[in-house]
């Protein structure tokens, strides 16, 4: 059974709409339960063929409760775009920090967001729709990301791990190679294995591409 711990670290801060915030555990049970059918409901439909009525069925729960938590449609696409991004961030942080250096770092953060992007391939239509539906959360998804990747490369950089320059544009590069492998490996196809993609863009940072000549 899932602690009330364990619910509250899966459901981003300021998830429900403003003053709707649940304040028992069985109330943030049916929060994540919402959650949870939104992606389903918008990542099989997209978000305009999607409705509140689809997501409380998912759910197993009364229309009523759904507005209990959140005023619109648009307020729970905006509370699940938050949530995916605080759950790939949750999925791959305890690989991030168990890494003995930055390079293996940055490979178990690819792996482990791979895994996750095989069993949750609605993220890529519900984050790519949110460009149009709510811009606002579609570049703080991004952005909030990069800047992640930027303190850990920073940081690395102080210890030695990685050249002294690393910076905003390494971080945004090393972003979307993740993304886009995702996409290609994760979502499009599985043809190849995640520990084996994960292998080749760590070496690749490791040495990069040159020859050396």
């Amino acid at each position: 059974m899932e602690t009330e711990r364990g619910i509250a670290a899966t459901m981003p801060a300021e998830a429900a709409s403003a003053g709707k915030e649940p304040r028992t555990a069985r109330g943030r049970r049916t929060l994540r339960a919402i959650l949870d059918a939104a992606a389903e409901e918008f990542g099989e439909k997209g978000f305009h063929e999607g409705s509140v009525s689809g997501i409380t069925r998912r759910a197993g729960v009364a229309l009523g409760s759904f507005y209990t938590y959140f005023d619109s449609k648009d307020a729970v696409f905006r509370a699940l775009v938050r949530d995916m991004s605080n759950q790939v961030r949750e999925h791959v942080a305890p690989a991030l920090r168990a890494a003995p250096h930055q390079i293996d770092a940055e490979r178990a953060g690819l792996l482990h967001f791979m895994r996750f992007v095989r069993q949750h391939k609605e993220i890529y239509r519900i984050i790519d729709e949110a460009e149009f539906v709510d811009p606002e959360s579609f570049r703080a998804h991004y952005t909030t990301t990069a800047e992640r990747i930027r303190a850990r490369l920073e940081a690395a950089a102080a210890r030695g791990e990685v050249i002294p320059e690393v910076g905003e544009v390494h971080a945004w590069a090393i972003m979307g190679m993740n993304v886009f492998l995702g996409l290609r490996y994760g979502v499009w196809s599985e043809d190849a294995s995640p520990e084996d993609v994960a292998d080749t863009v760590a070496a690749m940072l490791a040495r990069g591409l040159a020859t050396g000549k």
